[in-house]
C-alpha cells in the first residue's frame, strides 16, 4: 500500500482541483488521519485494497476551521475523502461508499444477501446512535479535557459509563449467537468500532468493560488484530 503524508493540506487541496493531476493522479485522499473517526475510513481503504494517501489537518492548530477547509467540509470537522473530483465527508458514510463502489475487490464488507446487508446496517447504527456517544463523551472528558486545560464532567462520566455497560450487555449476548455482529463475516459493522473501541480498551482505564465480557471480550481481540487495523496504528498515531 503506498501512503503519502501531504505536509501542506493547502498545496494537496490546490493540486486536486487541478484536471491534470485528477487525469494522473486518481488515488483516494484522506483529510486528518491522526483522529478516531479518519481511522475508521482508513482500515476501511486497506481492507478493500484501494490506493491512498493522507494529508494531515491539525485539529489542536484551528486547520478544520481555514477557509480551504472548509472549501471540502463546511462543518470543519474530519474525515473528509476526495476520490478523483469526488468529496465526501462523515467517516460512515465515507466506508459505505467505499464498500459499495469498490466491491468487487478486496474484503466483502456489505454483506451479500438483503438480509446480511440488512443486519450489517442495523449494527452500523447501533455503534453510531448506542456505542459511540457514551464512548465519545468519555474520550472528551477523561483525555482531551486535560489536554486542553478544561475541566472534566464527572457526571457525564458516570452517566457515559452506566450507558456504555448497557450497550456491551447487548453486545455480549448478540455476539454469544455469532462471531461478529452482523453474522460469521466480519463487516463494516464491525469494523466502525475500532477507531473509539482503541480508546475504550487502551486508553480510558475502561478495558475491563471489553475483558470481563467473554464474547465482546474474544471479537475484540478478533478485529482488533486484523492486519488493516494493525496497519494504521502502525502508521497513524493517535493524537493522545
Amino acid at each position: 500500500m503506498n501512503t503519502i503524508k501531504a505536509q501542506h493540506m493547502t498545496d494537496i487541496h490546490n493540486q486536486t482541483t487541478d484536471k491534470n493531476y485528477l487525469d494522473t493522479k486518481m488515488v483516494v485522499k484522506v483529510y486528518g488521519p491522526t483522529y478516531a473517526s479518519p481511522k475508521r475510513v482508513l482500515v476501511c481503504l486497506i481492507e478493500k485494497e484501494i490506493e491512498f494517501e493522507t494529508v494531515d489537518v491539525d485539529l489542536f492548530k484551528g486547520e478544520h476551521k481555514e477557509p480551504e477547509f472548509l472549501k471540502l467540509q463546511p462543518f470543519g470537522s474530519v474525515p473528509v475523502i476526495q476520490d478523483g473530483d469526488y468529496t465526501l465527508y462523515e467517516s460512515r458514510a465515507i466506508i459505505r461508499y467505499l464498500a459499495e463502489k469498490y466491491k468487487e475487490q478486496g474484503t466483502e464488507l456489505l454483506g451479500k444477501t438483503i438480509e446480511e446487508k440488512g443486519l450489517v446496517e442495523q449494527w452500523l447504527e447501533v455503534e453510531a446512535h448506542n456505542f459511540h456517544p457514551p464512548l465519545y463523551n468519555l474520550v472528551i472528558n477523561i483525555l482531551f479535557a486535560p489536554l486542553m486545560g478544561a475541566p472534566s464532567d464527572q457526571k457525564v462520566i458516570e452517566e457515559s459509563d452506566k450507558k456504555l455497560e448497557k450497550v456491551l450487555d447487548v453486545y455480549e449476548e448478540r455476539l454469544s449467537n455469532s462471531k461478529y455482529l452482523a453474522g460469521d463475516f466480519f463487516s463494516l459493522a464491525d469494523l466502525s468500532h475500532l477507531p473509539f473501541g482503541h480508546y475504550l480498551v487502551n486508553q480510558t482505564g475502561r478495558g475491563n468493560l471489553v475483558r470481563e465480557r467473554k464474547h465482546v471480550n474474544a471479537w475484540w481481540d478478533d478485529i482488533s488484530n486484523r492486519p488493516s487495523w494493525k496497519k494504521v496504528l502502525q502508521q497513524y498515531k493517535y493524537p493522545v
